[in-house]
């Protein structure tokens, strides 16, 4: 990750504005502001930013003993969703002859500004500082656009008056913003959609995550981004259908009906638990058809013109989506390994409160099925889509 003598190096520079130091080992709070302040880049460094943990300010070491906890904790910055978008990190622990210390490395994005609970920091000299707003500005126009993801790419064709603008001032902002900021914010509307990535300013049109989560009508610009609801009264295609509906227009609006649907659906029923008591049961854990829903949407193709199948047969739930496995994932290492096809909607359904911690989706899923008694969801991997079958509770 590192060497001794680079890192000797950087302990003896205390005027760096690529290295930060504390002997603080539970300051989560101030370890964030680091990390976000790095992946910034404001001084535009080629080369990473460095967080120190038990160096003191004048470059000595404090004595810290390294702990496994202490290393899971600072590699779980990047992944408790309060640092958007997700900054790319690595966490070790380095001996030196007068003892160790903790290193996060964090490299620089490519698609700032990053943000820390709603504030942009960035490195000015040796200390950190929330951005103003044209440090701001100069840091929308550093993407690396070649690098973009689809949900970020503009959406050729559509401008300002396709995009439902209350949904973003009066909702989505509140949650991605702080106070503070909002209140000082005078800039023009494109400048505020561009700052949390949902507007191209070079190519002034919204880009398709902006169509999504706030498209007047997205269908218009992404035909497959709905969700296909229908309950069959068998086991199989042939079966009648007893209930169907069809999911579309803005995201949040989406998410919002389907977690009331899943709700709808889902029946209970009483189990015996001794000769004289019973308790209620049900036929699936909203929590696992919940996460498993929310993973489809997140990591689908949205240049797939099919939506999402959400299938209720009699004995089993399926959900197809659009869209192999994407990036580092593979069939050998899901779904401990992802990568985010959507990186912007996967921050956007963070800040908007559906997705709690990222990775964890299909694991917290699985565990709700096994507590409820249902067997353990499968799941088909081919190149044009994912399918997963959860099976009933017997």
């Amino acid at each position: 990750m590192i060497e001794t003598k680079y890192l000797t190096r950087l302990l003896a520079d205390i005027e760096s504005d690529r290295v930060e130091r504390t002997i603080s080992t539970s300051d989560t709070d101030k370890f964030s502001k680091a990390v976000c302040a790095f992946a910034n880049n404001f001084p535009q460094h080629t080369e990473p930013g460095y967080l120190l943990i038990g160096v003191t300010d004048d470059g000595k070491l404090s004595g810290l003993k390294v702990s496994d906890q202490l290393l899971q904790n600072l590699a779980a910055l990047r992944s408790d969703g309060h640092i958007q978008p997700l900054p790319a990190l690595r966490v070790a622990k380095c001996e030196l002859n007068s003892g160790e210390i903790a290193v996060v490395e964090v490299l620089p994005s490519d698609m700032p500004p990053v943000r820390y609970k709603g504030q942009v920091w960035i490195r000015v000299g040796p200390r950190k500082a929330t951005a103003t707003e044209q440090e701001e500005r100069i840091l929308i126009e550093r993407r690396v656009a070649h690098q973009r993801t689809f949900d970020a790419r503009p959406c050729n064709g559509s401008n300002l008056a396709d995009l439902a603008l209350d949904l973003f001032l009066l909702t989505y902002r509140k949650f991605a913003l702080a106070e503070e900021i909002i209140e000082e914010n005078h800039r023009d509307i494109k400048v505020q959609l561009s700052s949390l990535r949902f507007f191209d300013l070079r190519a002034d049109t919204p880009n398709h995550a902006g169509i999504l989560l706030f498209g007047a009508d997205p269908l218009q610009w992404l035909p497959g981004a709905f969700i296909q609801f229908v309950r069959f009264a068998g086991t199989s295609l042939e079966a009648e259908v007893s209930n169907e509906k069809t999911f579309s227009g803005d995201l949040l609006s989406v998410l919002r009906e389907l977690d009331t649907l899943v709700e709808t659906q889902i029946e209970s029923y009483p189990s015996p638990v001794t000769a004289l008591r019973e308790s209620t049961v049900a036929s699936y854990p909203k929590l696992a058809l919940r996460e498993l829903l929310l993973n489809a949407v997140m990591h689908r193709s949205y240049e797939s013109t099919a939506p999402i199948r959400f299938y209720w047969f009699a004995d089993r739930v399926e959900i197809q989506s659009p869209g192999g496995l994407y990036g580092e994932a593979s069939i050998e290492n899901f779904p401990r390994q992802n990568s985010y096809r959507n990186p912007v909607v996967a921050e956007a359904m963070k800040i908007l409160g559906f997705v709690n911690r990222y990775g964890r989706g299909v694991i917290r899923a699985q565990a709700a099925l096994e507590q409820n008694g249902n067997p353990q969801a499968k799941f088909e991997f081919d190149p044009a889509y994912v399918n997963v079958s959860i099976g009933i509770r017997t």
